[in-house]
């Protein structure tokens, strides 16, 4: 690898650690990233996962305020997260790619539109408090299928299905949301360690680089008003799917 292709996944890392804790969809910045420097569309895939996932573990301790009170949530959601990520994981490994891939943009930006719309569908389902516990388990274990399938933009989606079964904050459910996602991408990890053709030299270059980024991607989501923070989440998701549409 040479020195261009080093710096390339250093500056990705950095910045894709960071969309992930604000937003999500920082996967969208390595994946391009590591098929420039010449994996497999497979092998960019997994590698990608494996290497975000510790910025993942990393905007937990950046948020972790405003996961005070959410201990039950955690423990009710992180299982049916790791269930729903091994069912994804297994279906890209033993599935082809193409089928999964034509519908992707469409939920990328389907859960942009969900968030940017909250108010209207929430009129539509009902109130949170409302609706089944049920429910928010099968929207979770549904992100997160998508999730251990191909990964990017995870945290808009998961943010938005949030949003529709919990009255709280975006920057509450934003903490929640870092949780699912980082059971989520440990899950990948020690799935595609075992069975995915992992470039261990790329995970090696980004892992400290999404680590501080997610760190510092935490700390800003906390600090941003719940307007400017929804807008910038759906930006980022609806940007993600033009992105997929226009790479598809």
């Amino acid at each position: 690898m040479e020195i261009h292709h080093i710096l390339l996944l250093l500056a990705a890392g950095l910045f894709a650690g960071t969309v992930n804790a604000v937003a999500g969809g920082g996967a969208l910045l390595l994946y391009p990233a590591l098929l420039s420097v010449g994996l497999t569309p497979v092998g960019a895939n997994v590698t990608n996962s494996v290497a975000i996932s510790p910025g993942y573990v990393a905007s937990i301790f950046g948020a972790r305020k405003d996961l005070t009170g959410q201990r039950a949530r955690v423990r009710a959601f992180v299982p049916t997260a790791v269930v729903g990520t091994i069912a994804g994981s297994v279906l890209l490994l033993v599935t082809p790619a193409t089928a999964f891939e034509a519908v992707v943009p469409y939920l990328v930006i389907g859960a942009a539109l969900l968030l940017a719309f909250q108010g209207q569908v929430r009129k539509l389902v009902g109130h949170p408090a409302n609706l089944p516990v049920w429910l928010g388990h099968v929207l979770v274990g549904l992100a997160t299928v998508y999730g251990g399938y191909f990964g990017a933009a995870l945290g808009v989606i998961t943010i938005a299905v949030l949003s529709l079964v919990l009255e709280e904050t975006l920057g509450r459910i934003t903490a929640l949301k870092n949780v699912i996602t980082a059971a989520s991408g440990l899950t990948t990890v020690a799935v595609f360690a075992l069975f995915g053709p992992v470039d261990w030299f790329a995970v090696l270059l980004l892992t400290p680089m999404t680590i501080i980024g997610g760190f510092a991607g935490s700390k800003l989501a906390r600090v941003l008003k719940p307007a400017v923070l929804r807008v910038v989440i759906v930006a980022f998701g609806l940007g993600a799917g033009v992105y997929l549409l226009i790479r598809g």
